[in-house]
Formats: structure tokens, C-alpha cells, sequence
């Protein structure tokens, strides 16, 4: 650290968000290199050396960055489609759709999604992509491609398919894998791909797409590939009323049992939605560790319903936020997550008392980070983690009269990103991204939604 080139911020108030919820009114933090060497309240202290640059934040206040814990990113270059249907209905109208994603769809939906959620705050990204239709190329290396050159940490959760129409699951035939061939394929994706270093910009996760969209043969041979290489879980999961008549028609269990029949319940495990949650289904999260993926904008618009967060966190189960697709969050910004996730608790059997600010900050930052499994690397601001930090501008007249800097974050308006920095690389400079060209990125996101428009008319 003595030699590493020195960032220093000074006067703004800072959320620490750990294990103490520590705040400052008015404080300091030093990145030296990819790490946070030091931070505490008052001016920076004196003599540092190697220092490049020094930031004065007034009317500023820094938060660990953004962490989303679950996203489709193809889904950018389907926005805006089958707004008015439930979960099924949505996915009958949409697969024969996303059955037609190709290489440069997946990789221009991938910087389109990324861009947006980057410029907005988050510095740590996933990706459940599980849509691989036959002879379309390279869509995993698309992806991390995107994620390298947008700049932001990024987990590719590697899903599959192996049920289609033919097998009673909703998506085509022919863009589902073999049991075989996805398993093959996702053990090369995370032996390519996959980084267990502490300051890793990728790693790759084990995650079959749903309980009715795989078989249960794949569901139980992926938790043991992902075993056997060291890699986390990841599937969706109690998403909707519809799902749980599914898994008992099917199974004769409801879908926490049947995913602890085949191995799906574990400290390495996180699962997105888990609206349709019992006591008992809480409890068995608690009891092993499993972690959820909330995603209240997107459980909303397809009227999925109002997931017990409030329960889960009191039972101690590890949750963080979520993005979900865009195709049913068409914002894809986690920002508005922060909020919504605040707001549609207290719709629910708490009320007012369901979360607070502080609470969805949490659940932003280093909720995330637990459930994605680097609590010990990011998703707080502490010396010797990773430099993974945000600075929201709160002076303007979107936030200037609200006297409490947390409260102002996540109650009011997506407040500007001036300063994002992952791995001790600014990123974004007053809400916009230094890593790629937005305006070229909208473009082409919308000609690839074009030729995806095109192709899916002629099937």
C-alpha cells in the first residue's frame, strides 16, 4: 500500500454501513490503489503520500456502491413488451422472443443494462442469463465482455434450461440445452471465466432457470458441479402463486422442500423473489443460510406480490437487491430498488414499522454483497476492503431541504452520481460513464431491438 497512488475525499457525510452502522456528519476516506486504506470523521489526516487527486464532496454523501444480486441483462433489448400480464403470460409471450437472441443481442443488451445501473450507483453487477439457443456463439463471453469494459465487478450466473414445450415448460425447444450439454457447458463457462481471488472483477455462479424450466435431474447435478468447483447457486425461486401449484402438482411439495430434496438450500445459495414465502419456508432459509434476491419493482409489475422481507430479515436470511430483468422493471436501476423495496414493505403486515432507510440502504450495499458471498471484500466502506464507493450529490433541489443524507438518498428522487469508483477506478463523472460511449450504447441497443423484432415476426 505505501507505494499505491492515493485518492483522497474529504467533507461529505458518509454511510459506512457496517457492522455498527457507523456514520460521519462530515468526514474523509483514502483509496489507496484498489483498497479503502482509512476513513473517519474530520478532515483527512496529513501527509499521505503518493496522493493524485483530492475530491472535496461538500453536500455530498458516500455510500458503499450498489450491489445487484439478480438481472437478466438480454432483457434491456425486450423492454417495454406484455406490460399487462402475470408472471406465466409474460414468459408464454416473451420466450419465442428471447429464443431468438443471438452473440451481438446478448452483448449490446449486456452494455445497455450495465450502463444504466453503473451510471446509477452500482458497482457490483450480475447477470442470470440462462437463454442459449443453438448455434448462436459465445453469449457468456459476450456478457463478461460488456461487464470488463463497463468497468463494474460483475458475477455471471450461468443458467440452463433443459425443459422445453415438448417436456411441459414454457420455453421453444430448441432454445433449451440437454441435461448433459448445459452441465458441460457451464463447468467450461466457470473454468474459463471464473476468479476466487479477493479483489476479483468476475466470478461466475452455477444457476439453472426455475423449477418448471428444469428438470430435476439438472437441479440436483448442478448443485453438485457448483460443489465440486467451489462456485455459488443461483436460481429463481417462490416467485409466484402459480409456481407453488406447480411444485405441488408436479413434486407433491412446495418449492423450499423440493429445493432442499435436491440439494438447493446452503450458505452458497441465493435465490431471487421468494414472494410466496411461509414461516416454515423462512425458517429453513435461516436455518441453512440461504440467501434471497428481492426484487420489488419487478414483483410488482407482474403483480407476483409482496415478498416478507421484514420476516426473512428478523429470521436472519441473508437478502440484497435485485434488478430483475427489464422486461419487467423497464427503469433497470437499482436506485429506484432501494426505495421501492422501502415502500412496498410497508403495504404488507409490518406496515409502517416494515423497513427504513437505513434498513434499504443495507440491503443495497451489504445485503448484496453477503448474498453474492463477498461480505468480507465489498458492500461496506472499511479499511482494507475494496474501493467500491459512491458519491450522491444531495445539495440540489431534489434533496437540499431533507436534513438527514440517508433519508434523502432512498426517500427521495434518484439523487446524481458524481464520483463512482470500483476497484479504485472512478467509473462515472457527474452521471455519466467514463468506461463507454452511452449515446453509442442507446444506439445500438435499439437496432438490436429492432433485428430482434424482425426475427421474432418471421417464426
Amino acid at each position: 500500500m505505501a507505494a499505491a497512488q492515493r485518492i483522497v475525499i474529504e467533507n461529505c457525510s458518509i454511510a459506512t454501513v457496517d457492522a455498527d452502522d457507523t456514520e460521519y456528519a462530515s468526514g474523509y476516506l483514502v483509496l489507496a490503489g484498489n483498497r479503502i486504506e482509512a476513513l473517519g470523521a474530520g478532515s483527512a489526516p496529513e501527509g499521505p503520500e503518493n496522493v493524485v487527486r483530492r475530491i472535496d464532496a461538500t453536500g455530498h454523501l458516500a455510500t458503499p456502491g450498489l450491489i445487484n444480486t439478480h438481472h437478466h441483462f438480454y432483457q434491456w433489448i425486450t423492454r417495454g413488451l406484455a406490460t399487462d400480464h402475470n408472471l406465466f403470460d409474460w414468459l408464454v409471450a416473451l420466450y419465442p422472443i428471447w429464443a431468438r437472441i443471438d452473440e451481438p443481442m446478448a452483448y449490446t443488451a449486456a452494455r445497455g443494462s450495465l450502463a444504466m445501473m453503473a451510471r446509477g450507483g452500482v458497482t457490483t453487477a450480475m447477470d442470470h442469463h440462462y437463454v442459449y439457443p443453438r448455434g448462436t456463439g459465445d453469449l457468456s463471453g459476450a456478457i463478461i465482455r460488456a461487464a470488463h469494459e463497463t468497468g463494474v465487478r460483475f458475477t455471471l450466473a450461468r443458467g440452463s434450461m433443459d425443459r422445453g414445450e415438448s417436456d411441459g415448460g414454457l420455453p421453444p425447444d430448441f432454445a433449451v440445452e440437454s441435461l448433459d450439454g448445459a452441465l458441460a457447458a457451464t463447468e467450461a463457462t466457470v473454468k474459463e471465466h471464473h476468479d476466487p481471488s479477493f479483489d476479483a472483477m468476475t466470478q461466475v455462479a452455477v444457476a439453472p432457470c426455475s423449477p418448471f424450466s428444469v428438470s430435476t435431474e439438472l437441479l440436483r447435478n448442478a448443485a453438485e458441479l457448483a460443489r465440486r468447483l467451489g462456485v455459488r447457486l443461483h436460481t429463481h425461486g417462490s416467485e409466484t402463486v402459480e409456481e407453488e401449484k406447480f411444485c405441488h402438482e408436479l413434486f407433491g411439495m412446495g418449492p423450499t422442500d423440493y429445493f432442499e430434496s435436491t440439494g438447493w438450500l446452503g450458505e452458497d445459495v441465493w435465490m431471487a423473489h421468494c414472494v410466496h414465502m411461509n414461516d416454515s419456508d423462512i425458517a429453513a432459509f435461516a436455518r441453512t443460510g440461504t440467501g434471497v434476491a428481492h426484487c420489488p419493482s419487478s414483483n410488482a409489475r407482474l403483480a407476483a406480490g409482496i415478498a416478507r422481507v421484514p420476516d426473512m430479515l428478523a429470521a436472519g436470511v441473508p437478502v440484497g437487491l435485485g434488478v430483475d430483468g427489464t422486461a419487467s422493471n423497464e427503469s433497470g436501476e437499482l436506485h429506484t430498488e432501494l426505495r421501492n423495496a422501502l415502500l412496498i414493505n410497508r403495504l404488507g403486515a409490518h406496515k409502517e414499522s416494515a423497513l427504513n432507510a437505513r434498513q434499504a440502504l443495507r440491503l443495497g450495499t451489504h445485503g448484496g454483497a453477503r448474498v453474492l458471498g463477498r461480505a468480507a471484500e465489498t458492500g461496506s466502506l472499511e479499511a482494507g476492503k475494496l474501493a467500491d464507493v459512491v458519491l450522491w450529490k444531495l445539495d440540489t433541489l431534489a434533496h437540499a431541504s431533507i436534513a438527514d443524507p440517508v433519508t434523502a438518498l432512498v426517500f427521495g428522487a434518484a439523487a446524481p452520481v458524481t464520483a463512482s469508483f470500483v476497484n479504485g477506478r472512478q467509473i462515472v463523472a457527474d452521471g455519466r460513464l467514463l468506461t463507454v460511449d452511452e449515446d453509442a450504447v442507446a444506439r445500438a441497443t435499439r437496432d438490436e431491438a429492432r433485428r430482434l423484432a424482425q426475427l421474432a415476426a418471421q417464426r
